[in-house]
């Protein structure tokens, strides 16, 4: 529990740190982009954001669903990330994911998007996500994509409610999946004398 509070806390401090230098920087919310490209009114700013959020956030989890069981890439990156989620419970995968959802949008999104432009914000979310191992750079180039499609949503639209609720689900769905699926099948008993070889 300890383990996923810390994290928790960091994320908490992260989403409060980029929220202020944002507003201070910009002299503007970062939850709103200063120039998208549908010029909508707030409510349905807001509104498109958070659908399309919904949509793309629910359509990355099935995807990660169906590319685990096909693809050995997807397989490694997932045993590697497993152990991060098997020790969290479930409160602590719902507030691990709201929370590191808020920070990394609004630093990536709210803050460095509007100042960097959407493909070297993506770049440097992608870079953030390393992890150690042989799956490295398949977790770079998805959360790449991902960053990508996310800036996209907060471009568009102008507003973060679509990317934060798409980051918020992706987070939840796919720490809930890491936890409770192990792509590896059990080996089966062969019994006897071939069992004690083994």
């Amino acid at each position: 529990m300890i383990r996923w509070g810390r994290f928790a806390a960091a994320y908490a401090f992260l989403g409060v740190c980029a929220a202020v230098i944002a507003v201070v920087w910009r002299s503007g919310s970062p939850f709103v982009y200063p120039s998208p490209w549908l010029q909508l009114d707030a409510p349905a700013s807001h509104s498109y954001s958070f659908a399309l959020g919904v949509v793309f956030g629910i359509l990355v989890a099935l995807g990660t669903r169906l590319l685990v069981p096909r693809f050995a890439w997807a397989r490694g990156l997932h045993q590697e990330l497993r152990p991060i989620a098997r020790g969290i419970s479930g409160t602590g995968i719902l507030v691990v994911a709201l929370l590191s959802a808020l920070a990394e949008e609004l630093l990536f999104r709210g803050l460095l998007q509007p100042w960097l432009g959407l493909i070297p914000q993506a770049l440097l979310f992608g870079v953030m996500h390393q992890v150690r191992g042989r799956s490295r750079w398949v977790w770079v180039g998805w959360a790449t994509l991902v960053g990508l499609a996310l800036g996209a949503i907060f471009e568009l639209t102008g507003s973060l409610a679509g990317p934060l609720v798409a980051h918020a689900l992706i987070n939840g769905l796919n720490l809930l999946y890491l936890k409770t699926h192990d792509p590896e099948p059990p080996r089966r008993s062969l019994g006897g004398l071939l069992d004690q070889q083994s």
